[in-house]
């Protein structure tokens, strides 16, 4: 991994539990119910889902680890190639999205025109 996030702070995780027991208990319960192998989506779906999502959000380390589930849930080479480019469409396209709003609370903007 690069950038900001090291893989040295994954040590921390134990202490950001302790430090926050309720919020901690309610997202590591969230974790398990979305990454049940027993869902009605197959595990190696699950974990192309969950890179694409890791690939827009940025998480390297969500990137990281579901890439390693992927490969051991039986995923291959080409579909996680698929999955990068089906992410990269859906981010642009929020970025289209996000710029029609731009636009129009540009226009709505007060402006010396």
């Amino acid at each position: 991994m690069s950038g900001y996030q090291s893989p040295e702070d994954l040590s921390m995780a134990k202490e950001l539990i302790h430090l926050a027991p309720v919020e901690a208990k309610a997202f590591l319960g969230l974790k398990a119910a979305a990454e049940r192998a027993d869902g009605a989506i197959p595990e190696k779906y699950r974990e192309l889902i969950s890179i694409a999502v890791a690939l827009t959000t940025q998480c390297s380390y969500c990137i990281d680890a579901h890439a390693k589930n992927a490969a051991r849930a039986g995923a291959t080479r080409e579909e996680i190639a698929e999955v990068v480019f089906i992410a990269s469409a859906l981010r642009a396209g929020a970025a289209v999205g996000h710029g029609l709003l731009a636009l129009r609370l540009f226009d709505e903007a007060p402006s010396p025109r």
